[in-house]
């Protein structure tokens, strides 16, 4: 009889491990204190990350802008401001007109103020193959390639080019356009 009794007791808790039924828990609470602790310390990484996350987001957007060109030979800006807690600072130049480039082309090119006049006449001279930049000029800071009617480029500095005290400049060098296209670049705060 005992021995009948243990075999239908099986088969009832065989049947029931079948069921179709998801299992409860003992107690309800058990479990969520158990967890509690353990998502507190993921929690806390996340939150954490979110907080490093948003300076950083924030430094890099404050170490690019974005520049627009046209063929009316006009820059959308007068100045470009570099963060001093740039390590690098990106520029996107952006030809928003439809000239191509060979008969409206624009560029940027970056120099200390005393050197402008000079790199722009050395640069018309390098030729449109050269995008109106003479090669491995010191005086330069950085530049873009020319680009036409509907193109964009970017160039990345490394700001540890900027030396304080000094004035910086950025112009078109494509003949001519310098009377119209030129402005200050800016170390901030």
């Amino acid at each position: 009889m005992k021995a009948y009794l243990a075999l239908i007791s099986t088969a009832a808790i065989a049947l029931s491990a079948c069921s179709q039924e998801p299992a409860k828990p003992a107690a309800d609470t058990a479990p969520a204190a158990a967890s509690a602790p353990a998502s507190a310390p993921a929690a806390e990484a996340s939150a954490a990350a979110a907080s490093e996350a948003a300076p950083a987001a924030a430094v890099d957007e404050a170490c690019s802008t974005v520049v627009s060109s046209d063929d009316a030979m006009k820059f959308d800006t007068a100045d470009i401001n570099i963060s001093k807690a740039c390590k690098t600072f990106t520029i996107t130049l952006k030809h928003v007109g439809k000239m191509p480039k060979a008969a409206m082309g624009h560029n940027i090119v970056i120099t200390k103020t005393e050197d402008v006049d000079a790199v722009d006449k050395e640069g018309a001279a390098a030729g449109v193959d050269n995008d109106f930049v003479k090669a491995d000029d010191p005086r330069i800071v950085a530049h873009t390639k020319l680009i036409g009617g509907g193109e964009e480029t970017t160039v990345t500095i490394d700001t540890s080019k900027f030396a304080a005290g000094n004035k910086y400049e950025f112009f078109c060098s494509f003949p001519g356009h310098i009377a119209m296209m030129r402005g200050n670049v800016n170390l901030v705060d």
